[in-house]
């Protein structure tokens, strides 16, 4: 079976490569490629968009084509507007964008009852072992490890921290819950007289560097010693291939809140 996609967020950096890659797969097509109204690209084929040959899909803000999956790489607002769209339509949706405020994801919840959502903050392998291990840790040291969290990325990223670095605390957090601990605090940077750090504090640190992709680490201190767990992603592909992945997938999966890790290791957290 060939998965019909629809690709919201088609003309950014996330939509492009995923345009390049699903031409080369056997898999899945694009369908519809979506943008927001009086983006400087409505009416482009896509093909050309990425610098192939034509391949009659053009850049458009409106749907008209049917889709078995959505994958959405656009910004919070663009996943409420998509996401209602989906609901209507009785399709399943990838949401690759980050971002979203506790309204955002509540509507996210709720939409999940009704059709398939895979809402993952990392769409690589790595991050997604990554995350695992994390939580690991959080469940075999003690809050008596100080834990912080460091994330980077291009200049032009809107949000901060990433997804992906809260979805490493929570990894940690939950670790921390299995054994017992308390939910732990977390801050965001530090400056002025801070005084000693508190034990069981979570700290996460964000730069914004020129091109850089993405890289995320995290370290567990102790008096003594130091572990520290790190990954690099060095092209955009991976996430793009993860989003195509994650598609092919959730067709025909039943109603529900699915991540990445149901992709990868049969939901095992």
């Amino acid at each position: 079976m060939t998965a019909k996609l629809a690709l919201v967020g088609a003309a950014g950096r996330m939509g492009r490569k995923t345009i390049a890659l699903a031409a080369d797969r056997p898999d899945c097509r694009i369908v519809a490629a979506l943008e927001a109204a009086g983006h400087a690209e409505l009416g482009r084929d896509i093909g050309e968009l990425v610098g192939r040959e034509r391949c009659g899909v053009v850049l458009s803000d409106q749907c008209a084509a049917d889709f078995d999956v959505l994958i959405d790489f656009s910004l919070p607002a663009g996943t409420m507007l998509w996401l209602a769209e989906c609901v209507r339509r009785g399709r399943p949706l990838v949401i690759a964008a980050t971002g979203h405020d506790a309204v955002a994801t509540a509507r996210i919840r709720e939409a999940a009852k009704h059709v398939a959502v895979l809402k993952a903050a990392n769409l690589s392998i790595g991050v997604n072992v990554l995350l695992r291990l994390a939580r690991q840790l959080g469940e075999l040291l003690d809050p008596s490890w100080d834990v912080e969290i460091r994330e980077a990325h291009h200049r032009f990223k809107r949000d901060a921290p990433s997804g992906t670095a809260l979805a490493l605390r929570d990894a940690v957090a939950a670790g921390r819950a299995a054994r017992g601990d308390g939910c732990p605090e977390t801050i965001f940077g530090r400056h002025g007289e801070t005084g000693p750090r508190p034990a069981g504090q979570i700290a996460l640190h964000s730069l914004r560097l020129g091109g850089t992709v993405g890289e995320h680490a995290i370290a567990f201190g102790a008096l003594g010693e130091t572990l520290t767990l790190s990954h690099a992603a060095h092209s955009r592909d991976i996430f793009a291939a993860g989003a195509l992945r994650a598609a092919c997938w959730l067709v025909g999966r039943p109603p529900g809140l699915y991540d990445m890790p149901d992709v990868l290791f049969g939901g095992a957290g």
